[in-house]
C-alpha cells in the first residue's frame, strides 16, 4: 500500500502523465470559473448598446424609464406620431402630456363626428350636422366682409313655404250699386268664394356664444315674408269698394315681419339665469294661447329669469306697424300707428301645483287715433269703423289677467282669465265718454288615454249690455289669434262673418278670431268694447293613429253674450242670442315625424241658430256654411 509520503512530487507526475485526482479537481474549478466570466462579460471588442426606444404608447411601456416621476439616465422619449388633418379649419388638440387628468376637452368639437367619417356635411340638409343650421361655427376667414371675430359665431338660415287653398261660404251682402247676380234683389247674393295663398318666409340669425350651454351673448335677426293671394267671390264691392272694379282680386306683398337686436346684459347664477333686452321688429305673445296679444311689432322688450327658471319675466313696450290689407303683414313703407301697447308679466313653474305653470300679466293698451282716418288697400274706411256715429276715437284700456298651463295629475289644463278697465274717449253710440269695465275666461282641459286625446272647452267674454250708458262691458282684445277649441279649423274661428244691414265694412268677428267684437278688422281696426260678447262650449279629441298620422274633430256651440248693441245697429226688437253649432274635423300628416314637412286637410260646418238666422237671411237649400282648407308647410 503506497502512503502520501511515498508518492512522487507533483511534478514527476505531471511529467510522466500519472492521474492525480485533486489535480483534475483544481483544473475544473478553475474552467467553471472561467465559463462563468464568459458568460457575464462580453467580450473586448463589444461595446454597451444604447437602450432600445419603447414601442407605441410611452405611458403604457414598462420600460420606458418612466418611474413614479423619475428618469432613466441616457434615455430619450419617442415623440408622437404627426397629426394629419383632413378636415381643414379644425384645431388640432393638444398632446395628451399637457392634461394631468384622463379626461380632457376638443376644442373644436363640432367637427369632430366628420372627423370621425360619421357625418358628411351637405347644405341641404336641415335634420344632420350643418353650419347653415348653427350646428358648427364660422370660419371668420371665409367671411371677411362680415365684422366678426374668433370662433363662436353661428349662421342660421330658415326657409318657410306655406301653401293655402280655401273653398268657404259664409253671408255676402248684395252690392248697393249693382251685383254679379240680376235676379238677386235680397239683401244676400250667392255664398261661395274660394282664396288661394302662398307665402315665403326666409329669415337668418347670426349668433354669437355658445348657445348649447348658456343665452346667446348677442343676436342678430331678420325674416322677410312674401305673399301672393287670389281671392274670387260671387258679389262686386266685397273686396273693392269701387263697384266697377270685378270680384276677383289677385294680389302680393312682401312684409318685413322680424329685425331685431338680442343682447344678454348679464347672468344672474352660475347655472345662467340670465337678463337680455331685445330691440326691433319681433314675436310677442302675452299668454299661453294667444287670447289678448300675439303679433309682430316694433318694440323694446327686457326679459330674463330666475331660480332655475322657475321665474321668467317680461317688461315690454310695443308701437304697433300698419298691416297690409290683404295679406295681414307687416307694412313699414307706411308710418306706424298712434297705439302704445306695454306689457309686464311674470312666471312661475310648479305653482299652485307641481307641474302647472302660473303667470300674471299686466297689459296697458294706449290708442291716440282720434284725429287719423285710415282707408285700407281695397278703398274701405277702416278707422274709423264705419259703425254709429262714424266719430274718431282714442281709448286708454289696463288688461289684468292670470293665466295657468301644465296638468295637474293627469289632466291637462289651460286657463286665461282678464279684467279690461279703463277709458273710452268716444263711445260710438252717444258720442261721450265711457267707463271700460269688461271681463273674460276661458280655460281648456284634456285626458290622454294612450293615443287618444280628449278635449273640454269653455269661454266667456262679456258684452255690453245697454249701449247708450256710460259703461262699455263688451270684452275686446288687442290682436287675438287664439290656439283654442279647434283654432283655424274651426269655421268660427277661421272665417270672417261681415255684420252687414248695420254697419258697412264691419265684421261680427275676425278672420282667425274667436271674438265677437264688430270691428273692421283685428289687422287695422280698434277695439271695441260695444259689442255683443261671446259663450262658447266645446269639446274635441285628437287621435294619433301613427307617429305621423294625427285626427282631431271638434264641435262648439256659440251664443252671443248681449244682442242689446245688435238690435240697436239692426233697428229690430229682439234678436236670439244662439250663434249655432260650429263642427269641424282636420288630418295632418307629417311624414318624416317632424315639423319640416306637413300636410293638414279640414273641413268645417256651421249649422246656424235663431240669432244667425234672423241676422242672416241664407238660401233656402242652403242650410249650413262650410269650410274646406287644404293646406301645405314645408320648413328648412
Amino acid at each position: 500500500m503506497m502512503v502520501a509520503a511515498d508518492l512522487p512530487p507533483i511534478s514527476t507526475v505531471a511529467a510522466v502523465g500519472i492521474y492525480n485526482p485533486f489535480a483534475s479537481l483544481g483544473v475544473f474549478l478553475e474552467s467553471s470559473a472561467a465559463a462563468e466570466r464568459a458568460v457575464k462579460a462580453p467580450p473586448p471588442e463589444a461595446k454597451a448598446p444604447l437602450p432600445e426606444e419603447p414601442k407605441g404608447d410611452p405611458l403604457a411601456d414598462p420600460d420606458s424609464g418612466i418611474i413614479d416621476g423619475r428618469k432613466r439616465p441616457g434615455y430619450q422619449q419617442r415623440l408622437p406620431d404627426k397629426v394629419t388633418q383632413d378636415n381643414i379649419g379644425a384645431v388640432r388638440p393638444p398632446p395628451p402630456e399637457a392634461f394631468p387628468t384622463d379626461e380632457f376637452p376638443i376644442p373644436d368639437r363640432w367637427r369632430l363626428i366628420q372627423s370621425l367619417g360619421l357625418v358628411k356635411e351637405r347644405w341641404l340638409d336641415p335634420y344632420n350636422q350643418n353650419t347653415y343650421k348653427g350646428d358648427r361655427p364660422i370660419d371668420p376667414a371665409k367671411v371677411p366682409w362680415l365684422p366678426i371675430k374668433g370662433h363662436d359665431w353661428f349662421f342660421v338660415a330658415s326657409a318657410v313655404s306655406d301653401t293655402v287653398v280655401e273653398a268657404r261660404t259664409f253671408p255676402i251682402p248684395v252690392g248697393v250699386q249693382t251685383t254679379e247676380g240680376p235676379g238677386n234683389l235680397d239683401i244676400f247674393g250667392k255664398d261661395g268664394s274660394e282664396v288661394y295663398s302662398q307665402t315665403f318666409i326666409l329669415g337668418a340669425a347670426l349668433i354669437k356664444g355658445l348657445t348649447a350651454f348658456k343665452p346667446p351673448d348677442i343676436e342678430y335677426r331678420v325674416a322677410l315674408a312674401l305673399n301672393v293671394n287670389y281671392v274670387n267671390v260671387p258679389e262686386k264691392r266685397v273686396l273693392f269698394v269701387q263697384p266697377s272694379k270685378p270680384s276677383h282680386r289677385l294680389d302680393h306683398f312682401l312684409g318685413l315681419q322680424e329685425l331685431f337686436v338680442d343682447y344678454h346684459v348679464r347672468n344672474t347664477s352660475d347655472r345662467y339665469d340670465f337678463e337680455s333686452i331685445r330691440v326691433g321688429i319681433q314675436p310677442f305673445q302675452s299668454d299661453f294661447r294667444g287670447f289678448l296679444f300675439n303679433d309682430q311689432q316694433l318694440g323694446i322688450r327686457y326679459f330674463g329669469n330666475r331660480d332655475n327658471n322657475r321665474f321668467q319675466f317680461n317688461l315690454a313696450a310695443f308701437w304697433r306697424l300698419e298691416k297690409d290689407t290683404n295679406s295681414g303683414l307687416n307694412s313699414i313703407v307706411q308710418r306706424p300707428r298712434n297705439d302704445w301697447v306695454f306689457i309686464a308679466n311674470l312666471y312661475r313653474q310648479d305653482m299652485p301645483f307641481p307641474g302647472l305653470t302660473s303667470q300674471i300679466t299686466a297689459v296697458y293698451n294706449m290708442n291716440r287715433e282720434k284725429n287719423r282716418v285710415e282707408i285700407d288697400d281695397n278703398g274701405f274706411p277702416v278707422r274709423p269703423a264705419l259703425l254709429g256715429n262714424l266719430r274718431g276715437r282714442n281709448y286708454d284700456v289696463v288688461y289684468l289677467g292670470y293665466n295657468a298651463d301644465g296638468r295637474i295629475g293627469r289632466v291637462n289644463l289651460t286657463a286665461s282669465i282678464y279684467g279690461a278697465l279703463g277709458t273710452d274717449g268716444q263711445n260710438f253710440f252717444t258720442g261721450q265718454k265711457g267707463k271700460i269695465r269688461a271681463g273674460f275666461a276661458a280655460a281648456e282641459a284634456s285626458y290622454d288615454l294612450d293615443w287618444m286625446r280628449f278635449r273640454l272647452s269653455g269661454l266667456y267674454a262679456t258684452g255690453d249690455r245697454d249701449p247708450f250708458d256710460k259703461k262699455e262691458t263688451g270684452f275686446d282684445a288687442i290682436f287675438e289669434n287664439p290656439i283654442f277649441a279647434g283654432a283655424d279649423t274651426s269655421y268660427w274661428i277661421r272665417q270672417t262673418i261681415p255684420f252687414a244691414g248695420g254697419g258697412r265694412a264691419v265684421s261680427i268677428n275676425g278672420r282667425n278670431g274667436i271674438l265677437n267684437s264688430l270691428r273692421s278688422s283685428k289687422e287695422q281696426g280698434q277695439s271695441n268694447f260695444n259689442n255683443p260678447g261671446t259663450i262658447l262650449l266645446g269639446a274635441g279629441a285628437d287621435f294619433d293613429l301613427t307617429p305621423t298620422m294625427r285626427l282631431s274633430a271638434n264641435a262648439n256651440y256659440l251664443w252671443f253674450e248681449n244682442t242689446s248693441n245688435l238690435r240697436v245697429l239692426r233697428s229690430e226688437g229682439s234678436i236670439p242670442k244662439d250663434i249655432g253649432c260650429d263642427l269641424s274635423a282636420a288630418a295632418i300628416w307629417r311624414p318624416k315625424a317632424t315639423q319640416n314637412i306637413v300636410f293638414r286637410l279640414s273641413a268645417a260646418t256651421l249649422l246656424p241658430g235663431k240669432g244667425f238666422k234672423d241676422l242672416f237671411t241664407n238660401r233656402p237649400r242652403d242650410k249650413q256654411y262650410y269650410s274646406l282648407l287644404a293646406n301645405v308647410i314645408l320648413t328648412y
